[in-house]
């Protein structure tokens, strides 16, 4: 089940439903260890993948923040 280069390609919605499995399953317990270990494992790439998509969005979010701060610095210079 490992395999960074599908893992990227999962959006950031199925990334979290697939990790909420996980984790329901490892709850649920009746697995095996080495079951639980796979389980485990994949709910360590599916956080980092829903890790990755979340530090994107957070850097768009304040690139976007600092355009409108620079244009709104523009129009009130423009002004004066």
């Amino acid at each position: 089940m490992s395999g960074s280069g599908t893992d990227e390609a999962l959006g950031y919605e199925q990334a979290r439903d697939e990790l909420i499995e996980v984790v329901r399953r490892l709850e649920a317990g009746g697995t095996t260890l080495e079951e639980s270990l796979a389980l485990w494992e994949r709910g360590e790439e599916l956080a980092r993948v829903c890790r990755t998509w979340l530090e994107g969005a957070r850097k768009r979010l304040d690139a976007a923040l600092a355009e409108e701060s620079r244009e709104e610095g523009a129009e009130e210079g423009a002004g004066s």
